[in-house]
């Protein structure tokens, strides 16, 4: 059971077409973007993929990481959409153990809260009959001295009791680059730090488009019988010819998260509040040895690359946790990092309030012939990938091209990379053992469990490496669990070109270490400069861009 798991597994499918023909031609490396990718190539589709920057470093990376089938949406009287992600709930931890996990929610109920223990309770098992009652656990309730019991942090005056239900929590940055790898395996061509400049056209119609690789300039055309835009928030920007800003589709919203450590404010359970000031919801979530609490909701104008939290993001969100964890007496001091990141909602002219805004998706051919999605949420991407496939599909049967032999993508059946072989009983704890077992007691048992979170099963390979050079062994912050191993498995096996994808896409530390990893970066630079034939001078520029993201996500604190 426990032999070396295959790094790259070879796909029978149709490998990747002939430069510049294409079937499909995908633009944006977000979660759905990928999730497309993964869905049109295990069909048998020519698959290309680009994205201007590193995969999930937009919105796919900077939300607040849950898999949930969204208890407000049920409120809102969405139940469809409730239903579709309770059901994809269950698919993603069944094809991602390792990255989605349950997680007990607690819901505390006080004098003032706008609804009672019983109407809550209703709403709690409509809940879990819209997943068949299969959710991870049942819900349950807790009386005012049992919740004291289990999150004795949480504010006590006028508590009448609580609410426990279950959802999960996931690494949204790896799901979506653990889906992407997926479709390169499958034989789609991914293609980072590749932006679009134009578009090409045959008889009015987009058939391609102008690419530019923005490490090293080069520009090529590249054709494709499809063109999807699945961009997110710059989805207005991406739909052909420049569009009439009246005729904008997207709502984009900001959401601020902020991170302390768990020291200072630990709890067991992710806590679902409602901010005193507007009643918007939020979530205070354990995350290992820190907590996150988040999100803003406020409507977003500008470059959504450009997006960080501002100082007013912070006070929002700092209000909020004093009125729930008033004992706790957390500050702005006690912000280790931050993010901020732009949902891509599709505008609703009946929602007032930014949170009222449906998460719902749409599928649109544009008038020029690109296929455009919009929207949604990341629990529901597989499925809302699997549509926008079927749609391409349909685009090829109606141009006359041959769709015969293509299959079923199976997606919801087969597993991403790093959950092959995941054994029946023990989860990550099991994989733990056996990476400690195969490193050879190199690798401590804290990083064993990281690399089990992180790259299941392949954590094996990674920990085989570290035998053959020990060097691999060895942390990149004193006292932290991430190795040296991780950087070279990032640029072998994980798409990683740059320090900043490292530092905040496959490591964490930009958000986890408390000087967000900054003592690490010339050790790191210097590896990926061996691994990837840099320059001083190349290495140097690497280290100041990431400096320069550091200080970017810290500016609120000098407004």
């Amino acid at each position: 059971m426990w032999g070396t798991v295959l790094e790259s597994p070879v796909s029978k499918r149709r490998s990747a077409a002939p430069q510049g023909d294409y079937d499909v031609l995908i633009v944006g490396g977000g979660i759905t973007g990928a999730g497309a990718a993964r869905d049109a190539a295990r069909r048998g589709l020519r698959t290309l993929l680009v994205e201007q920057s590193d995969i999930a470093s937009g919105t796919s990376s900077r939300s607040s990481k849950l898999v949930h089938g969204g208890l407000r949406y049920l409120e809102q009287g969405e139940l469809s959409l409730v239903f579709e992600a309770v059901a994809e709930r269950r698919v993603l931890t069944e094809i991602a153990p390792h990255l989605v996990s349950p997680m007990p929610f607690l819901l505390p109920v006080y004098d003032d809260s706008p609804r009672g223990m019983f109407t809550i309770n209703v709403g709690m098992w409509l809940y879990d009959g819209l997943s068949l009652f299969r959710s991870p656990k049942l819900h349950k309730s807790l009386p005012r001295k049992k919740v004291r019991q289990v999150e004795p942090s949480l504010r006590t005056k006028g508590l009448k009791g609580a609410q426990v239900y279950y959802d999960c929590s996931t690494d949204d940055a790896r799901l979506t680059l653990e889906t992407a790898i997926d479709a390169e395996i499958e034989g789609a061509e991914i293609r980072t730090y590749t932006r679009l400049t134009d578009f090409l056209f045959e008889g009015g119609q987009v058939s391609g488009a102008v690419i530019e690789n923005v490490l090293t300039g080069d520009v090529e055309e590249v054709r494709a019988s499809v063109v999807v835009n699945a961009t997110g928030p710059w989805s207005d920007q991406t739909r052909g010819r420049p569009v009439d800003p009246t005729a904008e589709r997207m709502r984009p919203t900001k959401g601020v998260h902020i991170v302390v450590n768990a020291s200072r404010l630990g709890i067991d359970h992710a806590v679902c509040c409602m901010h005193p000031r507007d009643g918007r919801v939020f979530f205070t979530i354990p995350w290992g040895e820190q907590t996150y609490i988040g999100t803003t909701d406020t409507d977003f104008t500008g470059d959504p690359g450009d997006v960080y939290a501002e100082a007013s993001d912070i006070e929002y969100l700092l209000e909020a946790t004093d009125v729930y964890f008033p004992d706790c007496q957390i500050t702005a001091d006690d912000v280790v990092s931050t993010w901020a990141g732009v949902r891509p909602l599709v505008s609703d002219e009946s929602a007032a309030e930014e949170s009222s805004v449906s998460r719902e998706h749409v599928i649109v051919v544009e008038p020029e012939g690109v296929l455009t999605i919009a929207g949604g949420k990341l629990t529901t991407y597989r499925r809302m990938a699997h549509e926008l496939v079927d749609k391409v599909v349909d685009i090829l049967d109606e141009k006359g091209i041959s769709t015969a032999h293509l299959t079923d993508p199976e997606t919801a059946l087969n597993s991403l990379v790093g959950a092959v072989g995941w054994p029946e009983q023990g989860g990550k704890e099991k994989v733990a053992e056996v990476i400690h077992s195969r490193s050879e007691g190199l690798l401590t048992e804290a990083t064993c469990l990281l690399l089990a979170s992180n790259i299941g099963m392949r954590g094996i390979n990674l920990a085989e490496r570290v035998v053959s050079d020990p060097v691999l062994a060895e942390p990149l912050v004193q006292g932290r669990p991430e190795v040296m191993g991780q950087v070279d498995w990032a640029i072998d096996k994980e798409l990683a070109a740059t320090v900043t994808d490292v530092m905040m896409r496959r490591t964490q530390l930009y958000y986890r270490d408390a000087d967000q990893g900054l003592t690490a970066v010339q050790a790191i630079s210097a590896r990926m400069a061996t691994r990837l034939g840099w320059s001083e001078t190349e290495r140097e520029e690497q280290v100041q861009a990431y400096r320069e993201e550091v200080e970017r996500s810290r500016r609120w604190r000098n407004e």
